[in-house]
């Protein structure tokens, strides 16, 4: 789910790719960094921590040049990653690389094994740095052509950039799993990144998105990028970021996050209905689809439940203790909305159910006659193995228990779940999507459940 920018041909590029992390922040909250080429080298700052923690004006005394990409880290749950943070800097036999990279390779280990039985170093758990030395052990003698090398021998979802000290190189895998777009700045130059809710804050207009198995080439400025399609296209963008990842106000392969979310909603209303006085959603991601359950029902909507939002998503938060404790810190209930009223809490998704169960207790507290969740996307049963964070198997609390026996765990009067077809009515019937979270479709690279391809 990480961010990812690449900004060319521009003067201060690493200001512009400053604030796209800033408004890509939503992405990733455990580490950021920005790399900066000038023409005779590159530059790197990284850190743990947000994008203003880690970058303050003394860091673009540093970071100068006209290309510069950047990254906001999301990492696994319980995984240390100080070590991991992005860009990736290496020194090599033509010169210096970065790499910034959102995405999963789902045959990581088997590459990463070969790579050490012919003399690799590894610093870090991260299949980003399988990139970088494969890069670096190709025998081609342009940056290019071991770039294509590379990505031949590497499979699942990426979203890939690439700087040298005077180029910079985009590729999106066959499948355009995560998103990726080009857009314009005002004085002509480029960036990439991974949401378009990124362009909105620098003034960029948007061009389009990079099409899945394409790689396009910035190396000379002024100049629009060249583009080469290294695969046959296979798009399956994953339904995740329509659900519960992206902003609302960014536009994923051409669709309108917020839309898409509402007319969840509003397909969930048609599939699982509820009697009930009131609708609420749980903030932020879970209101559009409110609004659009509301609306299907026929019932009141309303901002029942009030978010503080210097609390972090607790999703992506490392630890369960932490979860638990931030669910109070986060959510507060408006008790004379609730007191005595049948409602329906509308969420983005169901993972483990911790928080459910926790979000329920607390309306009731507040004195709910009933509690009904409807979540707006389809039951979790499967882990998934293309850069999202879902536990085992074994933690998906879909994986074991029926929507009924949800309920009684989760101490609510009902729970129902948008189907994978209510889903894909609501995305479009246009194309496929990724939804291997809910059906357990490992189309990339073959990876099966019994496979270890999770994201370290």
């Amino acid at each position: 789910m990480c961010a990812v920018v690449g900004v060319y041909g521009t003067k201060e590029a690493s200001k512009v790719a400053y604030y796209a992390l800033f408004a890509m922040q939503h992405r990733g909250q455990e580490s950021s960094g920005i790399s900066a080429a000038n023409g005779k080298n590159i530059a790197l700052i990284k850190q743990r921590g947000l994008v203003t923690d880690v970058f303050d004006e003394d860091s673009f005394k540093v970071l100068e040049g006209n290309c510069a990409i950047g990254h906001n880290r999301y990492s696994t749950a319980g995984k240390d990653s100080v070590l991991d943070a992005q860009p990736v800097f290496a020194r090599y036999k033509l010169g210096e690389i970065a790499v910034a990279h959102n995405g999963n390779l789902t045959n990581k280990m088997e590459v990463r094994e070969e790579l050490i039985d012919k003399g690799a170093i590894f610093q870090t758990y991260m299949d980003t740095e399988n990139v970088v030395h494969l890069i670096a052990k190709s025998q081609e003698k342009k940056l290019k052509k071991r770039i294509k090398d590379m990505v031949g021998k590497i499979e699942g979802a990426y979203c890939l950039i690439i700087q040298s000290r005077t180029k910079m190189f985009v590729l999106r895998d066959r499948f355009g799993i995560r998103p990726l777009s080009i857009g314009k700045l005002e004085d002509g130059g480029y960036i990439v990144a991974s949401e378009t809710c990124a362009f909105d804050l620098v003034g960029a207009k948007f061009v389009r998105d990079v099409k899945p198995g394409e790689m396009l080439t910035f190396e000379k400025e002024g100049e629009e990028p060249k583009s080469e399609q290294l695969f046959e296209p296979d798009p399956h963008p994953c339904a995740f970021e329509y659900i519960y990842f992206a902003r609302p106000d960014s536009n994923i392969d051409g669709k309108n996050v917020y839309e898409k979310r509402l007319r969840c909603g509003r397909e969930l209303a048609k599939e699982a209905p509820a009697d009930v006085d009131l609708v609420l959603p749980v903030p932020d991601s879970g209101v559009a689809a409110a609004m659009g359950f509301a609306e299907g029902i026929g019932k009141p909507f309303n901002m029942g439940i009030v978010r503080n939002h210097y609390v972090g998503r607790t999703f992506i938060e490392p630890t369960q203790q932490i979860r638990d404790l931030k669910v109070k810190l986060k959510l507060s209930p408006i008790k004379h909305l609730i007191k005595g009223k049948k409602v329906a809490i509308i969420d983005d998704s169901l993972v483990r159910g911790t928080t459910s169960r926790q979000i329920v207790k607390m309306l009731k507290d507040a004195g709910a006659k009933e509690v009904h969740m409807r979540i707006a996307a389809p039951e979790i049963k499967y882990p998934c193995r293309y850069g999202i964070d879902t536990p085992t198997k074994e933690e998906l609390i879909s994986s074991k228990l029926t929507p009924e026996e949800i309920a009684k765990k989760i101490g609510a009067e009902s729970v129902g779940f948008l189907s994978i077809d209510g889903l894909i009515n609501a995305l479009g019937r246009d194309r496929k999507y990724s939804l291997v979270s809910f059906d357990g479709s490992y189309f990339a690279g073959g990876c099966a459940e019994s496979l270890d391809c999770s994201n370290k």
